[in-house]
């Protein structure tokens, strides 16, 4: 049996992993410095908490598409995700939950595992919608409560500055919702107050969001003096390498998301985002007025891209899988040791992905 350079939260294992019906049983090996030897890598499988789409299909399309996307999204090392929706009419938004609520009760062969969804829209400021369709309210719990009844949303994006909105984070959080600062005017105070209501993260760090400035710190000033938990999008398009190292320093638990839409795995072309058609080309996507709009960027890339400048593979992986995790409070996955779910991801020394497991179903990736 070959052997591998395994990343555990103990540190680095030289050996091989064991698993069965889905879990990882043991790690049989010794500790090493994989800089010591010449053997590929064995990482924990990529937690992807913002996905809109994949592989031509866009999560408001509906059912259909669904294994498609989870499937695009396996082939490039994502074992689990959320399914990330757009604003839109909320009798949409309610028919694509309930399709989600019961896709996310099984996990077909060779598919991401969806762990349930990321309520990007709404509530969330008109001013700064983005690549958002123009659909944005103001929340209303019973309409909110209503969401959770159809499908396991983990995640709301909410603007604090809208009115009501800090008393619904307190009335959501104490339901174990996430609820993540975003697409927001909203100025340095009100997202303090937000964290302080138990808000606990912030989406797409840097995007949709009033700004630093010295005298006016806005809610990326927030985020940077006092959130524990942030996501960022390491495509090297969405934000300057020089404003990742700055959240890196600030930010204990930043963790990256792709923000993926149904561009991704796909050749330059045109393609559906919510409501909007979508332009692929030099490596993003765009509206028709140069706004980008969500990503093609995948995971095993983010983690290249980190190690691109100059974090270390251990480092960045934790970032890709432990940290969003954790922020979803769920031990079993995000790490590899004896109990967790077996999810890996499986590379070469170059960092390029040759296989995939998922609850201990192995995918071989064919251009590996």
């Amino acid at each position: 049996m070959s052997e591998f350079n395994i990343l555990t939260p103990d540190g680095w294992i030289r050996g091989q992993l064991q698993h069965r019906d889905g879990r990882v049983t043991r790690i049989d090996g010794a500790p090493c410095d994989p800089q010591d030897n010449d053997l590929p890598y064995v990482l924990p499988g990529f937690i992807d908490l913002h996905v809109h789409g994949g592989g031509g299909n866009d999560i408001m399309e509906g059912a259909e598409g669904f294994a498609t996307i989870a499937h695009t999204h396996l082939r490039f090392g994502t074992t689990s995700m959320l399914a990330t929706t757009m604003t839109a009419p909320a009798a949409e938004i309610g028919q694509i939950l309930e399709q989600l609520g019961g896709y996310c009760q099984r996990r077909a062969s060779e598919t991401a595992r969806v762990l349930g969804v990321h309520l990007e829209g709404p509530y969330i400021n008109p001013g700064k919608l983005g690549a958002q369709p123009n659909h944005a309210h103001a929340a209303l719990l019973s309409e909110i409560e209503h969401y959770l009844s159809l499908a396991p949303i983990k995640v709301i994006t909410i603007a604090p500055e809208i009115a009501g909105h800090v008393e619904l984070i307190k009335a959501l959080a104490s339901q174990g919702v996430r609820l993540q600062i975003g697409h927001t005017l909203g100025s340095y105070e009100e997202g303090v107050k937000a964290l302080e209501a138990g808000a606990t993260s912030f989406t797409h760090l840097y995007n949709a969001m009033s700004p630093l400035h010295h005298r006016e710190p806005g809610i990326v000033g927030a985020a940077l003096a006092h959130a524990r938990y942030a996501e960022l999008i390491p495509d090297l398009l969405h934000v300057h390498p020089g404003a990742i190292r700055v959240a890196l320093r600030s930010i204990p638990c930043l963790y990256c998301v792709t923000d993926s839409t149904a561009a991704t795995g796909m050749p330059d072309g045109e393609y559906k985002l919510g409501s909007h058609t979508v332009t692929k080309c030099l490596g993003g996507v765009r509206l028709p007025d140069g706004t980008l709009a969500g990503s093609t960027l995948t995971m095993d890339q983010a983690l290249r891209n980190l190690v691109k400048i100059g974090l270390p593979l251990a480092e960045a992986s934790q970032r890709l899988s432990q940290f969003p995790a954790d922020y979803l409070g769920i031990e079993e996955r995000g790490r590899l040791q004896p109990g967790t779910w077996a999810d890996a991801v499986y590379l070469d020394r170059h960092l390029k992905l040759t296989a995939v497991m998922v609850e201990g179903e192995t995918l071989e990736l064919e251009n590996a």
